[in-house]
């Protein structure tokens, strides 16, 4: 493993609490005069040698903390590449100034804040959006995260999330736009997702929400079961699967955003299976009732580890409950817990239904509701050589999302204002 993920990132702590969220102590961002370019192309690089050969071995080579470049200056340059054994890496964050995106923010005013976590404070912002020949045709909608120096992301997080984003494309993971790494500011921009968060949508209860019929929460499960599978692919283990890490476009596309946590796996040996292959003891981190039980005890990550976690925020589009609830009673207060009673008796599936589908007569039919759950309590296995790879979840929850394809963006425009207006 490159020494620079090897190393990552050491500097932040994340221990349990009672809400379910990430804690982290102070962080202290580095700052260094060597160019970002040649850095963030290294360490592209240097993850590409890192799957192409399966070798542990490294140069130990840091990769030092980016910078911006000063303003004002040039247009930004186009995607860079730099080849290497006839390989081609190419780089396709935009660098930003400070100023460029606080006045695509609006100086983030309060006006513009859409969003605030640990990590910092989002930010709807316009940023200007040019043709090929340079000239501006108009201004296209960000999200702009500016994030807190003593938050949970640390600077390891930042490099890692733009070196993973900058190589990693799928329709169901969020595009990194750029960053910013001037001095001390820290600043990810990202494409503006219209409906926020799935935690927004489904758990956080509001007049202005629409109830999120069964179709679409199982069409959600699917696109998130196809982003996991693609970093699964390609190595790549997400670490942090949470519904508020998902977020929503206009026609409810789920995307997997904050990968501030990923890690990077080396490729199995032909000898064993993908899904198997460990990293090694490591200091855990993600969000406590996600974890997977093997994970929180030796500290051990696999692939597996996301099957787990999303195991769990399936089983939280099925019940409309959080992973960890302090303010249910006893024994409901975590969500793995108190459904795993009810998987091997069909009779009490239907005690797993979203209240509020129930309600509103919207509860799924019972022959979809048994296969979610089935889908679920495989990926909540104890023993996490039983839970399926990600491909064999796809397969499973792809009639779900089929049966779910003619719930469109009009079937939730009448309970949504925001797309009234879009």
């Amino acid at each position: 493993m490159l020494s620079w993920l090897r190393r990552f990132p050491h500097d932040v702590v994340h221990r349990k609490d009672n809400a379910g969220r990430r804690t982290s102590s102070s962080t202290t961002w580095r700052n260094r005069s060597t160019s970002f370019t040649a850095r963030i192309i290294r360490c592209a690089s240097s993850v590409v040698d890192a799957t192409a050969k399966h070798d542990d071995d490294d140069d130990d080579d840091d990769c030092p903390l980016p910078s911006s470049p000063p303003f004002p200056g040039p247009a930004p340059p186009p995607p860079l590449a730099e080849e290497d054994d006839d390989r081609v890496t190419v780089v396709s964050a935009q660098a930003f100034s400070f100023r460029e995106l606080a006045e695509a923010a609006g100086n983030f005013r309060q006006d513009k804040l859409i969003g605030e976590g640990g990590f910092g404070r989002v930010y709807k912002g316009r940023l200007p959006s040019m043709k090929s020949g340079g000239e501006q045709e108009g201004q296209r909608v960000v999200a702009v995260k500016q994030l807190d120096r003593n938050g949970r992301q640390g600077n390891s997080e930042f490099v890692v999330e733009v070196v993973m984003l900058s190589m990693l494309r799928h329709p169901n993971l969020v595009r990194l736009v750029g960053y910013c790494a001037e001095g001390e500011q820290r600043l990810l921009v990202y494409e503006y997702m219209a409906l926020g968060s799935l935690e927004d949508h489904l758990l956080v209860p509001r007049d202005d929400r629409v109830l999120l019929p069964w179709r679409t929460r199982m069409r959600v499960a699917h696109g998130a079961a196809r982003g996991l599978e693609y970093l699964h692919d390609r190595a790549v283990i997400y670490r942090d699967l949470k519904s508020s890490n998902i977020l929503l476009a206009d026609d409810y596309t789920p995307r997997l955003s904050d990968f501030g946590l990923a890690r990077l796996l080396p490729l199995p040996s032909s000898s064993s299976s993908s899904s198997s292959s460990g990293a090694g003891r490591s200091r855990v981190m993600g969000t406590y009732g996600y974890c997977a039980p093997e994970y929180l005890r030796t500290g051990k990550l696999s692939a597996k580890s996301d099957v787990y976690s999303f195991g769990v925020l399936l089983l939280e589009l099925i019940t409309g409950r959080r992973a960890i609830d302090a303010s249910r009673p006893d024994g409901e207060q975590s969500l793995v817990g108190w459904a795993a009673s009810m998987f091997g008796d069909p009779r009490r599936l239907q005690e797993l239904v979203d209240p509020r589908l129930v309600m509103a007569m919207q509860g799924p039919p019972a022959s979809e509701l048994k296969q979610a759950v089935g889908v679920a309590a495989m990926c909540l296995q104890e023993n996490h050589a039983l839970r399926p790879v990600m491909t064999d979840v796809v397969i499973a929850l792809s009639f779900l999302a089929a049966a779910g394809a003619t719930t469109t963006r009009d079937d939730h425009r009448q309970y949504h204002p925001s797309l009234e207006s879009s």
